[in-house]
């Protein structure tokens, strides 16, 4: 096992004496806003009002979240043919930039979850759409802890970063498939 000598982001800088022990030469160390530190790869997920996920980006490295908004508005296009109509963000996403380039793809409500200097009003139609997209991105949230107890995303024993994203993908299926059967099962009661 070989350990990791300090990393550095753009707000701040790691000491090198500090050592960061990695079981596998491709985990990515990720440092959240308050100062965790995580290993893992980040993933980006994209669901609906069905709670089936329907878009998942699994990147290398730990690129800031707000630079990968325009890519996954993007991907929504090229997978579906247009963009949606209302998105809600994680707070990592929000930046003025995002806001702009969301609305520049005719999306008429933008929800981040931290406003970061944005208004309600910039971002949605209403204070009451932006109240209800947060209150969306909330059930999103519950979505993922569910992916991660249920169906072990909240940790991988594969050992490629190839393999992560198959395992990702595995977790990401069977949990649609057991979507679809709960609903399947509701819709015959």
């Amino acid at each position: 096992m070989k350990p990791r000598e300090g990393w550095s982001t753009a707000s701040r800088s790691l000491p090198r004496k500090r050592l960061f022990p990695s079981s596998s030469p491709i985990t990515d160390i990720i440092k959240k806003d308050r100062g965790e530190i995580y290993y893992g790869h980040k993933i980006c997920l994209t669901t609906g009002r069905s709670n089936l996920i329907s878009d998942c980006l699994i990147v290398k490295g730990n690129p800031a979240d707000s630079s990968l908004t325009v890519e996954m508005l993007d991907r929504h296009d090229q997978i579906y043919g247009r963009y949606p109509l209302k998105v809600a963000l994680d707070g990592g996403f929000a930046s003025k930039a995002n806001l702009k380039a969301a609305k520049a793809r005719q999306i008429k409500d933008v929800c981040f979850a931290k406003k970061r200097g944005l208004k309600e009003e910039d971002m949605c139609r209403s204070v009451w759409m932006y109240k209800k997209l947060r209150r969306f991105r909330a059930g999103i949230e519950s979505s993922i802890s569910w992916l991660k107890r249920c169906f072990g995303l909240w940790r991988c024993t594969w050992k490629s970063f190839e393999s992560f994203k198959s395992y990702v993908w595995v977790s990401v299926v069977s949990a649609n498939l057991f979507t679809l059967a709960r609903g399947a099962r509701m819709a015959n009661a």
